[in-house]
């Protein structure tokens, strides 16, 4: 068997995820390129063993293993992306950078006139303190 034509094709595959990683924003999608770039890091396993002539069969052990360990990511993954939508609306890659949680809404001002926007942030920072303790008192 030539190694040239497993090698050519593993090398699309992972060049086809890495630029699915790159330029996707949906997080589903990325766990998928990640899919995607680890079986072609299991296809050049399995193609050096098969050209080496490994009596041990290393490359199928690892592939094994490479497998494992991605059934166990895209599941973690998975959870992670669900528990994010869940908290956030959203599973778009470009919004989840900051990760921190915030009290303040970070809601886009409405098209009022700037009158009502002052005495709506006067009284947002008056009852701040309040929701603040309130919400202290319901932890504790």
């Amino acid at each position: 068997m030539h190694l040239a034509y497993p090698a050519v094709l593993a090398a699309l595959l992972f060049c086809t995820g890495l630029y699915g990683v790159l330029a996707r924003r949906n997080t589903i999608l990325v766990l998928m390129s990640v899919e995607l770039m680890l079986n072609a890091v299991n296809l050049n396993l399995v193609a050096f063993d098969v050209w080496l002539r490994d009596t041990l069969h290393s490359g199928q052990a690892l592939t094994l293993f490479t497998i494992a360990v991605a059934a166990a990511e895209i599941g973690i993954g998975l959870a992670i992306v669900l528990a994010v939508h869940r908290n956030r609306g959203t599973s778009d890659v470009d919004r989840l950078r900051d990760t921190a949680e915030t009290h303040d809404a970070e809601a886009l001002p409405d098209d009022t006139d700037d009158a009502t926007d002052g005495a709506r942030a006067t009284a947002d920072q008056a009852t701040a303190p309040a929701g603040k303790a309130q919400k202290a008192e319901a932890t504790a």
